[in-house]
């Protein structure tokens, strides 16, 4: 996710990190080589667009804008979403903190907690399609089998049994018990969310004809400015490219929230603060740092 602060005149025009520039720059520079072709043909021989009309245009590009408006704001429902989800997680985890602090055992606190925060990284790498034992296996014992189709799901079992030994022990009221089952339940509604964001893409028909409607009209688009505007086609047709292109690209990387574009969700910053807070919560120090941006980008 880009952090930065609040952008000057200067670093809008300037600011490349986190802009989708990089990703139509191709495509805009062929629609703009194109458009210039297309002028040069128009000042060679002005009677093949003397007839082609601007109107169409106006009504398919009205139609596209509305059509993007409405994927986009879908894909970014499907952003926030997951950051919501991830909230969920933490909220889950620091109340489960809380409740634990009831347990005199030491040991079976800091292996309850512990499990919590394999699990945060566990499901983190499980949106971004990584190893989830590798990066959780240091927090986890005993270790769930890397084989289980739901290894997140599985840390989270073994937490809910310790709790029941808890409760069916004495050490914890079922009141209790009940509240941190609760706590548990949240943590796989969290997890479930996030699955169903991850493996539920867009109608792929839907963003086909989206993608295809974009190309077509920035490809015809200089065919009923050239003859009106001259060698200021170009320009504007680079203008007109980015604008489209670029709501285009920006929905693609929205639509998946978990990945490791700049503009996805800091799940990385989120598991690091769930990180030092069960730490501090056991009586670890030192700390391990919060996860800084990097260039305006955090992780």
């Amino acid at each position: 996710m880009i952090v930065r602060p609040k952008p000057n005149f200067l670093n809008i025009m300037s600011a490349i990190k986190g802009s989708i520039a990089k990703r139509i720059a191709l495509r805009c520079l062929m629609v703009t080589l194109l458009a210039s072709v297309i002028v040069l043909v128009e000042t060679l021989h002005p009677s093949y667009f003397s007839k082609v009309s601007a109107t169409p245009f106006t009504l398919l590009g009205l139609s596209l804008s509305i059509f993007m408006s409405f994927r986009n704001n879908a894909c970014y429902d499907r952003w926030y979403e997951g950051r919501k989800a991830w909230g969920d997680v933490m909220v889950a985890i620091r109340s489960m903190i809380r409740e634990t602090r009831i347990i005199q055992d030491a040991n079976e606190r800091r292996t309850l907690l512990r499990h919590l925060c394999g699990f945060a990284y566990a499901l983190n790498a499980k949106l971004r399609l990584e190893n989830e034992l590798a990066v959780s296996g240091r927090w986890l014992d005993p270790v769930p089998q890397d084989s289980t189709p739901d290894f997140s799901g599985q840390i989270l079992q073994q937490v809910g049994q310790q709790c029941s030994t808890l409760s069916e022990s004495g050490v914890i009221n079922e009141w209790r018990y009940t509240i941190m089952s609760n706590h548990l339940t949240h943590l796989t509604q969290a997890q479930a969310t996030c699955e169903r964001i991850k493996h539920t893409p867009l109608p792929f028909a839907y963003t086909l004809l989206l993608h295809r409607t974009s190309y077509l009209f920035c490809f015809l688009l200089p065919f009923a400015m050239a003859e009106p505007l001259g060698w200021l086609t170009p320009i504007f047709t680079a203008i007109v490219s980015y604008t489209f292109f670029g709501l285009d690209a920006i929905g693609d990387e929205l639509e998946d929230p978990f990945g490791r574009d700049e503009n996805d969700l800091p799940i990385d910053a989120i598991v690091r603060t769930i990180e030092r807070e069960i730490l501090a919560a056991l009586g670890e120090t030192p700390l391990p740092p919060v996860l800084k941006p990097v260039d305006f980008v955090l992780g």
